[in-house]
Formats: structure tokens, C-alpha cells, sequence
């Protein structure tokens, strides 16, 4: 049983638990205005450019580039206004926010996996770039096919028709 010490409010653990990122980089790319940013890295081939790390994060690079693919973490830096449903693109019917990939999340964090061309020094060249130029990095990891690609993964029916119409 819970004491009363451990007991908080809603209101409680959201004013006590505020979390801040600091950013690590920024990612620079062709992207100028949202509305014409591909919806994901698979749309964006051939959308090029590159992550430039501070110099205080540089040495964190060390060994990356025998990997052809990174997750980049960033922050949707221009995503306005949370909101808890949304419309996908290409969608007629509003879903949960956590059931879709848009932006305008609680958190603005957003998730892409991108191609690594190569690095040189601090900065990361890339391909499949899917977020705004001057989108703040938070964080880099490596791609691994093993542990990134689950064999069973499923997704729900509207999802399935929404994805068949590209592939």
C-alpha cells in the first residue's frame, strides 16, 4: 500500500517531472515549409543533407560510421499546438494522437530513420531527411536491423489501407 509520501496528483507529477532536452545539433536539409516535407524518411529519398553536432558532442560520433543507417531524435520545433486526435495525411477520420506519427504531440519529439552518406568531423551527411531545416537534434542511435525490425510486428486495418496505397 502506498504511503501518503508517495501519493501526487495528476497536476503534482506533471508541475514535479517537467523534463528539458538540450539539444546536441541541428539538422539542416532542404525543407523549408511543413506542408511540403515528405510524411516519412521512405517518401524522402533523395532528400539530402546533414546533422551538424556542437563541438562540446563531437567525440560522441566516434565509431558511427560503419553503421548505413542512424535514428535520428529530434524536436518538431514548429509543430504548434498539442492536440490528442488527429487526422492522418490522406485521412478522413481522426485517430489518437499516440496512433500516428504527427507532429503535434504533447511532446513534439519526433523519430526518423535516415541513410548516413558519411561523416565528416562533426557533421553528418544524410539521405531520406523528413524534418524542416533547422530541426533541433536530441539524439542519435544507431540503426540495427536485429533489434530495430521486429519479424511479428503488426499494425492495425486502417493503417494496413492507408500504407497499400504507396506500396
Amino acid at each position: 500500500m502506498l504511503g501518503k509520501q508517495n501519493e501526487m496528483t495528476q497536476e503534482q507529477t506533471s508541475e514535479e517531472a517537467r523534463i528539458l532536452y538540450r539539444p546536441i545539433g541541428v539538422i539542416h536539409s532542404e525543407h523549408a515549409e511543413a506542408a511540403k516535407v515528405p510524411i516519412q524518411p521512405v517518401f524522402a529519398k533523395n532528400c539530402v543533407g546533414r546533422a551538424e553536432i556542437f563541438p562540446e558532442f563531437a567525440d560522441g560520433l566516434l565509431d558511427l560510421e560503419g553503421f548505413s543507417h542512424v535514428w535520428l531524435v529530434y524536436h518538431f520545433h514548429q509543430a504548434g499546438a498539442a492536440k490528442l486526435w488527429v487526422k492522418p495525411f490522406l485521412e478522413d477520420v481522426e485517430h489518437g494522437v499516440f496512433a500516428t506519427r504527427a507532429p503535434c504531440r504533447p511532446n513534439a519529439i519526433g523519430l526518423s530513420v535516415v541513410e548516413l552518406v558519411r561523416r565528416e568531423g562533426a557533421v553528418l551527411h544524410l539521405d531520406g531527411l523528413d524534418m524542416l531545416d533547422g530541426t533541433p537534434l536530441l539524439d542519435i542511435k544507431p540503426y540495427m536491423p536485429p533489434f530495430d525490425g521486429p519479424s511479428d510486428a503488426t499494425m492495425p486495418e486502417w493503417v494496413v489501407h492507408f500504407i497499400e496505397g504507396y506500396f
